[in-house]
């Protein structure tokens, strides 16, 4: 059972504090608002392709994307899909599933095509969460900072740049590059060797339990976990450090 950690009543451990070496992050839904972006992509999207002929609403189109999606993304964790075909069949998927009976080459050609678009839109609808840009700072004026991201490279770079925020982060390390994603601990391994340290002086902070704190921990490296959900749910579940929001890290670290 966790317990708490100083004074703060927010904030849960399971272990003592120490001191840290280094700082890897997670990038989406931990300093860039992802949700919110794919959210209005979504909707543009639905609007734009006028999506209402297969789903009534927009909520019926949601409904029918993230299941697929979340789906999609566990299998590429897990190095089962590539990239391409993540991104094709999110799209695709619940295509067929509301027109069914028009299995045609044109379903295929519209489902890039709105892939091609999310990836534009959610670029125009990037933003960071509250208080990111305090807390990287803070956070680079003690330690050297390292992204570890699954995101793809040409969505996750504009997005480093147009934060205001990539001169802050000393490595970037993006799954389709280095050929391993998270939660797969050699990723983590790899952070660790190019910031010349072991994994007893790292910490790992990320809003995902599957793949930012249970892969840190596989690689031996603690864990600052970042999520809004009941308490009682959170101490069900093993992390070094439980947060509820990015800005309470500053309170350990």
């Amino acid at each position: 059972m966790p317990r708490i950690c100083k004074d703060v009543s927010i904030i849960y451990c399971n272990r003592q504090m120490k001191q840290y070496k280094a700082i890897f992050l997670d990038w989406d839904d931990t300093i860039g608002d992802w949700t919110t972006a794919e959210h209005k992509a979504l909707q543009d999207i639905y609007v734009s392709y006028h999506l209402d002929r297969l789903y009534p609403t927009f909520e019926d189109y949601l409904n029918a994307y993230k299941p697929y999606n979340l789906e999609l993304w566990g299998m590429y964790g897990r190095g089962e899909v590539t990239k391409e075909k993540l991104h094709f069949e999110r799209f695709y998927r619940p295509l067929i599933k509301a027109n069914s009976q028009q299995l045609t080459a044109n379903v295929e050609h519209l489902a890039h095509e709105i892939g091609a678009e999310f990836l534009r839109l959610t670029n125009k609808h990037f933003c960071l969460l509250p208080d990111a840009a305090e807390v990287v700072r803070y956070l680079a004026a003690k330690y050297p900072l390292t992204i570890i991201s699954n995101g793809f490279k040409e969505v996750q770079y504009y997005k480093f740049e147009h934060s205001g925020l990539a001169p802050y982060f000393t490595h970037t390390l993006i799954s389709e590059e280095v050929g391993i994603n998270k939660p797969q601990p050699e990723i983590f391994r790899i952070a660790l060797q190019r910031n010349g340290i072991s994994a007893d002086e790292a910490v790992m902070i990320g809003d995902s339990y599957t793949s930012d704190i249970a892969g840190a921990k596989a690689a031996g490296i603690d864990q600052i976990w970042i999520t809004s959900e009941g308490v009682k749910e959170l101490t069900n579940e093993g992390a070094t450090y439980i947060v509820p929001r990015f800005v309470d890290v500053m309170k350990i670290l």
